[in-house]
């Protein structure tokens, strides 16, 4: 979980495994704007591209008030991430298929929930918009999750003390 701040929301393991270059060198690939790669992941495999925009498409970013685009550069230009059509594309919307973490098994509010989450900490305060509206409400939801659960253990530690003290 990364607590209010910059980037402040749970973050998921949604998906694990190794990506492959089709280019021989990626870091030319990268500075002009055009890198196709190959991923086998568990829930993610084939091809895809990693596209540099134009720039024409900056002002679409919503709250974003630094000038800068998705890529973090001062010129507006964003990246997209585009799949191609092979073997490993369709119709099925895989985040709606497989939404929860590959390493626990949760959603957001499972990992958020959890008696011990990882938090992180960062030095660069941020708060409020979207994301953070979202966290509040996933947050809350959480909380109630985690006194459900802190009740149903309270109930079933008194019937056991109740069912000894029978005995």
């Amino acid at each position: 979980m990364i607590p209010e701040g910059y980037g402040a929301g749970i973050v998921m393991l949604w998906d694990r495994g190794t990506w492959t270059p089709q280019v021989a060198d990626v870091d030319a690939a990268l500075k002009k704007g055009d890198l196709k790669f190959t991923v086998n992941g568990y829930k993610l495999k084939g091809s895809w591209v990693l596209v540099r925009t134009s720039g024409r498409y900056a002002s679409s970013r919503g709250g974003d008030t630094s000038g800068r685009g998705a890529s973090g550069s001062s010129d507006g230009r964003t990246w997209l991430l585009i799949k191609h059509r092979d073997d490993w594309s369709g119709d099925l919307d895989i985040t709606e298929f497989a939404p929860r973490s590959v390493k626990s098994d949760g959603d957001f509010e499972d990992i958020l929930g959890d008696d011990a989450p990882a938090v992180w900490r960062s030095n660069r305060p941020a708060k409020g918009g979207d994301a953070g509206a979202m966290l509040a409400q996933i947050i809350e939801r959480a909380a109630k999750l985690k006194a459900g659960r802190s009740a149903a253990i309270r109930r079933t530690s008194g019937s056991s003390k109740k069912a000894s003290k029978r005995k």
